[in-house]
């Protein structure tokens, strides 16, 4: 099991700092400093679907091109998030082919059986 994300994003420090006061400890990938491949983003897409990935509210969607931003599918959208890596929706907790997006407690509570 994996937490994926950004180290300074505020919805990632939230689920690190959950995740610690619940005594779990799960290893964290920052996929900014560490990467991401195709192989893990395309396993999350086949779980989660790339809309709930892709993150169309944030800064780096904002400042994508007139062109990328139009016509999004799903193989546009792996390629937009592994060029910026910032478009996923953070975090990912990711474990044997299932996978979480974003943290809401209630959802983790029931992914950790607390």
């Amino acid at each position: 099991m994996t937490l994926f994300g950004i180290k300074n994003c505020d919805t990632v420090k939230k689920a690190r700092k959950w995740t610690e006061a619940n005594g779990l400890n799960i290893p964290f990938h920052d996929f900014r400093v560490d990467g991401l491949t195709k192989e893990q983003l395309e396993s999350w897409v086949e779980t989660l679907g790339w809309e709930p990935l892709f993150n169309k509210r944030s800064t780096s969607f904002r400042n994508l091109s007139d062109e990328e931003k139009s016509d999004i599918d799903q193989a546009k959208a792996i390629e937009l998030m592994l060029t910026h890596p910032t478009l996923i929706k953070r975090p990912v907790l990711a474990a044997d082919g299932k996978a979480l997006v974003g943290f809401k407690e209630a959802e983790y509570k029931a992914w950790f059986n607390l």
